[in-house]
Formats: C-alpha cells, sequence, structure tokens
C-alpha cells in the first residue's frame, strides 16, 4: 500500500531548524565533555607520575642518610620506598603507558632492581667493599631519579599539547557552531522568510490594482492555504467587476438607444424612397435607372447593418482583445450613438482627431469608455470637444516609467467643474454626485479598470466654472 505523502509546511520547517541546533548543541556538549574527562584522566596520571618522582626522591634521602649514619632506620626506609617503587611501577603501568613511556618504565624497572641489588650487597660487605658500592650506588640512585623526572615533564609536556589541542579544537569547534548555525538561519530564511516575502510582494501588486493570480511561491501547507484564498477572492472580484461592467454598459446602451434609432431612420428612409421609386417606375424606368435604385438600397442597407452590429459588438460579452483600432472612426460611431442624448439646439460634440491615428485597444471597451466620459461632459456643459495626439514621449509619467510613446486622448467639457475635494474620489467605486436613482457611480470607476486594462492611465483636472478635462494615454501602436 503507497503511503500517502507528507506536505511540507512553515511549522515543519522551524522546528527542524530548532531540531539542528538542539542536536549541534548537545553534540558539541558531549564532545566537550569527552574531552574534559579525558583531560581529566591525564592530569590523575600526571599526580600519579609525580608520586612516582616523590618516592624516588625519598629513595635518595634516605640512601644518604644511610651512608652518612649507617642507621638501619635508614636502611629499612630506604627499602621500604623501593618496595613502593615496584608496587607503583607493576599497579600503573598500563596507566603510565598511555602516557607515551612504557620504555622508559622498563628501563626504570631495570634501573630500581640493580638498586636493590647494590643496596643488599652493600649492607653484607665489608668497609673496603662498600666504599666502591657506594659510588654505584650513588650512580644507580642519580640513574633512577633522572628516569622519573624525565617521566614528570613528558607528562607535563603531554598535558600541555593537550590542553593546547583541547583550546585549538574547541576554537574551531565554536567556529563551526557558528557557521553551521548560520547556514542553518540562512536555509530557514530561503525556505521560510522568503516565500513570505514573495507573497507580501504579491499581495501589494494586487493592492496596486493587479488581477493575476497569485503563483505559488513554495509547497507549504500554510502558504498554499493563503494563495488559494487569495486567489478565490481574485476570482470572484473579477467575476463581480464584469457583472459591474456588464451593468454599466446596459445602462449606457439604454441612453444610446435614442441616438441609434435616429442613425438607422437615415438608411430606413432612404431605402423606403428608393423602394417606393423603383415601385411607381416598375415596367416603365430604363434599366440603368432601376439598377442605381437597386444599388442605393443596398449601400443603405450596408449602412443599417454596420449599425446594428457596431451595436451589438458594444453589448456583447467578449475576452480583452487588443487590436489596431483607428480612433477617428471609433469616435465618429460612438458620437453617432450618443446624438439623441444632445437635447439643447446648441449642444454640440466636436471631434480634433488626426485621420490616421491609430491605437492599440479593444474596440468593444475602449468606446465604453467614450460613450461614458462623453455622456458624462453632456451632462456637465453643452459643449464637448474630443481630441487626440500622438504618438508621444512619455518621459515625466510615472505610469510609463520606460518611457515607451504613448498616444493622448482628451475629452473637455465646458460645465461647472468639479470641487477640489470631490476631483481626488471621481474614480471611486459607488461614489457618485448625481441624485439617488439617476447613477450608481460606477461610470468613471469602469472607465479607470478599462484604461488600465489597456496598461494606460488616466487624469482628470477641473477649475470651477471652467469645466472639467479627462485625459488618457495609451500605449502607441508600434511600428
Amino acid at each position: 500500500m503507497k503511503l500517502p505523502s507528507i506536505q511540507p509546511s512553515l511549522g515543519r520547517k522551524i522546528a527542524l531548524g530548532y531540531l539542528a541546533v538542539a542536536v549541534l548543541t548537545v553534540g558539541v556538549s558531549l564532545f566537550t565533555f569527552e574531552e574534559l574527562r579525558s583531560f581529566e584522566a591525564r592530569i590523575l596520571l600526571g599526580e600519579r607520575i609525580g608520586e612516582l618522582f616523590e618516592d624516588a626522591m625519598e629513595l635518595r634521602r634516605f640512601e644518604r642518610n644511610y651512608f652518612l649514619h649507617h642507621e638501619d632506620t635508614d636502611r629499612r626506609e630506604n627499602a621500604r620506598y623501593i618496595g613502593r617503587l615496584r608496587e607503583r611501577l607493576t599497579q600503573s603501568e598500563l596507566d603510565v603507558g598511555l602516557l607515551g613511556t612504557p620504555a622508559r618504565i622498563a628501563i626504570l624497572q631495570d634501573r630500581l632492581d640493580r638498586y636493590a641489588r647494590l643496596m643488599d650487597r652493600y649492607t653484607g660487605a665489608d668497609a673496603e667493599s662498600k666504599r666502591s658500592l657506594e659510588s654505584e650506588i650513588r650512580a644507580a640512585g642519580k640513574d633512577i631519579v633522572g628516569v622519573a623526572e624525565n617521566m614528570v615533564a613528558s607528562e607535563r609536556q603531554l598535558v600541555r599539547s593537550a590542553l593546547g589541542t583541547f583550546r585549538t579544537v574547541l576554537v574551531f569547534l565554536i567556529v563551526g557552531v557558528a557557521l553551521l548555525m548560520v547556514a542553518i538561519g540562512l536555509v530557514l530564511s530561503r525556505r521560510v522568510v522568503q516565500p513570505l516575502k514573495e507573497l507580501e510582494a504579491s499581495v501589494d501588486a494586487i493592492s496596486n490594482g493587479s488581477r493575476d493570480k497569485l503563483a505559488l511561491p513554495a509547497g507549504d501547507r500554510e502558504i498554499a492555504a493563503i494563495v488559494n484564498a487569495f486567489n478565490h477572492m481574485l476570482k470572484e472580484l473579477d467575476l463581480r467587476q464584469r457583472h459591474l461592467l456588464h451593468a454599466e454598459k446596459l445602462a449606457s446602451l439604454g441612453t444610446m438607444l435614442s441616438g441609434v434609432a435616429h442613425e438607422l431612420n437615415n438608411p430606413l428612409s432612404n431605402i423606403w424612397t428608393s423602394n417606393q421609386l423603383l415601385l411607381e417606375e416598375l415596367g416603365e424606368a430604363d434599366v440603368e435607372s432601376q439598377r442605381l435604385l437597386l444599388m442605393r438600397i443596398d449601400e443603405q442597407g450596408e449602412r443599417a447593418r454596420n449599425i446594428v452590429k457596431a451595436l451589438l459588438d458594444f453589448t456583447r460579452e467578449a475576452k480583452f482583445r487588443q487590436e489596431p483600432v483607428v480612433l477617428i472612426e471609433l469616435v465618429d460611431q460612438t458620437v453617432r450613438f450618443i446624438k439623441g442624448e444632445i437635447a439643447a439646439a446648441e449642444a454640440s460634440v466636436k471631434v480634433d482627431i488626426p485621420a490616421d491615428l491609430v491605437v492599440p485597444a479593444d474596440r468593444q471597451r475602449l468606446q465604453q469608455v467614450l460613450v461614458n466620459l462623453v455622456r458624462n461632459g453632456l451632462e456637465a456643459g453643452e459643449h464637448v470637444v474630443i481630441g487626440a495626439r500622438g504618438p508621444l514621449p512619455a518621459y515625466g509619467d510615472p505610469s510609463f516609467a520606460d518611457g515607451s510613446p504613448v498616444v493622448e486622448i482628451s475629452i473637455r467639457d465646458d460645465g461647472g467643474g468639479i470641487p477640489a475635494d470631490v476631483l481626488p474620489r471621481i474614480f471611486d467605486p459607488f461614489f457618485t454626485t448625481k441624485d439617488v436613482g439617476k447613477g450608481m457611480g460606477l461610470g468613471l470607476f469602469i472607465v479607470h479598470q478599462i484604461i488600465e486594462e489597456h496598461d494606460g492611465a488616466i487624469e482628470a483636472t477641473s477649475q470651477p466654472g471652467q469645466g472639467t478635462v479627462f485625459r488618457i494615454r495609451l500605449p502607441a501602436a508600434r511600428s
């Protein structure tokens, strides 16, 4: 049976980091403890060798007293220390050997046996033999002390060496532990902090208007849950925004119907007139006259079909798709649609756009922007001027940091203007200064959203009593 895989999590990573630090600390502590135990054992061995050296010195002291005073007590003490030295060498041979001095132990045992034999001969010898043996005994005793002294010196050197080695190992150990802890910290930072920073950057992008789905910076359970929640929220926001866009589009469509009816009335009237003439002259007119009338009917029918097609394109729900749009054609069509809203006889919409100016845009969405802005201008004043120029350099505009060329579209009205305290809020959703029931406050919000979809920028400037100007900057078509 296949075991289920365990999903990684931030808590597990942090726990593993702390566990690694704990294991490292325990390992260093155990190593230090074992080294201290070893160092303690060396010190104890050093004490034993020191005691051996002291016994050798006592052996020589009683030897000298015996040669000076010839007292039996001194001889017995000398023999006792010979036995003590033999006992120490026998009992501590293994321990002393650990200090690296087994050869010296064998030499010391040999010197001690020779010294004991000489002392035994000295005790039973005559006066003349004692004089010759005395010098040999002194030399043998001196050898014993010398070997013991060398052992003490070697032991002290070994202790100093062990202490230096321990100090060096401890320094390297501290440095190694510090480096390992830094490495663990970096790994935790890369595995824990970095995904959180990436998530923070993605959330900042959302707060600045981005609607892109969040990418999963890490497979951790907690981060995955947050990313999924944010993506679900973005999906719901996008869905609601599309609903708002469609609702605003339907509202704009309602205001355009009178203009569309007026626009359709002309070709339908021409078709009806041509058809009446054709019926009256049926069988009497020449073929050429009938052909001209039929061509006029066909031309006006095509014109009516294009008007209906443009209206259907405006209302149809479609995905965002940029294509080269001849700006003057789109503006003229939009103006024809909203002619019915020009109620006053003196009201007008003036267009000042180069005939060859092309902008990459979603035709349907850009037309909705123009409908909203021109309609607002006609509600505010009597005259609206739609202008455009470009391509222009975008240096100094923070919305186009790379300095790429832009097309600027302006919609100017001669209304009463927007108060300074209201101007910063006009693009907020559901913000309106109209009376209740006359507006939802979504028109300019949707305009702002559509311009952002085009990677463009929109701003409004207004002076009380001098009208309002909306300026739209869109990336220019690249050759």
